[in-house]
This record gives C-alpha cells, sequence and structure tokens, in this order.
C-alpha cells in the first residue's frame, strides 16, 4: 500500500473514532450512537488502529530519508 493512502485511511479512523468516541460516551448528541457503549468501544478501536497506523507510516517515511 503507498504510503499516503496509509495515512489517509489512519487520519480518517482517527477522525471517525474520535466521533464515535464522542457519541458513545454521549458528548455528541443527535444520533442513534449516543450514549451507546458499544459505539463508544467501536470509535476506541477504530481510534487506536488510526493512531497506529499513522504511527508505523510516519515511522516507516522517516527511515526511508
Amino acid at each position: 500500500m503507498k504510503r499516503w493512502i496509509s495515512l489517509a485511511v489512519g487520519a480518517v479512523l482517527v477522525l471517525v473514532g474520535a466521533v464515535w468516541v464522542l457519541q458513545g460516551a454521549g458528548v455528541l448528541t443527535g444520533s442513534f450512537m449516543t450514549g451507546q457503549k458499544l459505539w463508544f468501544l467501536i470509535g476506541l478501536v477504530a481510534f487506536l488502529v488510526g493512531v497506529v497506523l499513522v504511527a508505523a507510516t510516519a515511522r516507516r517515511t522517516s527511515r526511508r530519508k
């Protein structure tokens, strides 16, 4: 997978995961996900996978220079 694709997918997972965590925690309202523990956990996993993907891509990029 190209580096920019990995970085973009990671960034999207971080953003979407953060929104899902906030909705699951009840901070963001107006959705069926508001206040649901399941969406908090799904968001947390998505957020962490995104952080790992971005970090791994950045580390791989810095090693090549």
